[in-house]
């Protein structure tokens, strides 16, 4: 049986869900799930392999259209080298915060690029789903819209339809990746992705989201286990007392989390080892 292949970009406000959907359709966690804006900064591709068809799905990182300048260079560089490799466009939507006007802009721009676009409204378990009929009746009479689904990608809702119709539109195409890939990043990234979430998320709005995290040491051991050794980098050396926090505490809670969730996506017992320490812009 011939491959069949199809490339999609993931596009939306921050937050939507998009990194949520990306993970759960691929089955692993290889986009960072956090509330912060923008905390995708790098164009992720997961890849999702059934019988001989290959989804190809790029995160791109929550830009918004109407924003005249973009100040990070390397967010809108990436969200643009997205759109422009796909064959279709998901536009995802947070069924509890549409805006119709928005809704509208971000379309006709999406209709510049001359690409198929689905609309998928996430977060269906929080709203009634009867609400968003209208909303669609009005975008498919003023747009053409390829398809319509309503999901919840937390709760893993009409993932399954939403595949299913994705793998239809699939075209005889050698693949870009192996059977065994499930995204272009390689572990080292993953691993490096998984404690960034975790300061992230334990340190709130305390500290700049420009932090990097950089690996120093990834070997596996003979028991199997994997030894990480990682620095996370600040731009300012006055947030160290901060990511440590009292005696350390808050450190300690970061590789934790991070190591959890490196056991989780790789199946390995972690031994993760941390430092802080600043960069020069």
């Amino acid at each position: 049986m011939k491959k069949k292949l199809l490339k999609l970009s993931i596009v939306g406000k921050t937050n939507v869900g998009k990194s949520t959907l990306i993970n759960k359709l691929v089955g692993e966690k290889i986009s960072i799930v956090n509330k912060k804006i923008n905390t995708t900064e790098d164009l992720i591709s997961g890849i999702l392999n059934i019988n001989h068809h290959q989804l190809i799905f790029f995160d791109t990182p929550g830009l918004n259209f109407d924003k005249q300048k973009i100040r990070n260079k390397k967010l809108s560089l990436n969200f643009w080298n997205g759109l422009n490799q796909s064959d279709l466009i998901i536009y995802l939507l947070d069924s509890n915060k549409l805006i119709k006007e928005e809704i509208r802009l971000i379309i006709n721009k999406l209709l510049e690029l001359k690409k198929n676009i689905i609309i998928v409204f996430n977060k269906n378990d929080l709203i009634n789903k009867k609400k968003i009929l209208p909303i669609i009746k009005e975008i498919d009479e003023a747009f053409t819209i390829k398809a319509f689904f309503s999901i919840s990608a937390k709760r893993e809702l009409g993932i399954k339809q939403l595949v299913n119709f994705l793998l239809k539109n699939t075209y005889e195409s050698e693949w870009v990746y192996e059977k065994d890939h499930i995204s272009n990043k390689d572990e080292i990234f993953i691993t490096n992705e998984c404690t960034r979430d975790a300061v992230l998320s334990l340190i709130h709005k305390e500290i700049p989201y420009r932090i990097k995290v950089n690996n120093k040491i990834f070997k596996y051991l003979k028991n199997g286990d994997l030894k990480i050794k990682q620095d996370i980098l600040i731009n300012n050396i006055r947030y160290k007392k901060i990511i440590l926090g009292k005696n350390g505490s808050t450190i300690k809670n970061i590789r934790l989390r991070s190591q959890s969730s490196i056991s989780k996506v790789l199946n390995k017992k972690i031994h993760l080892y941390i430092n802080v320490n600043s960069y020069n812009d």
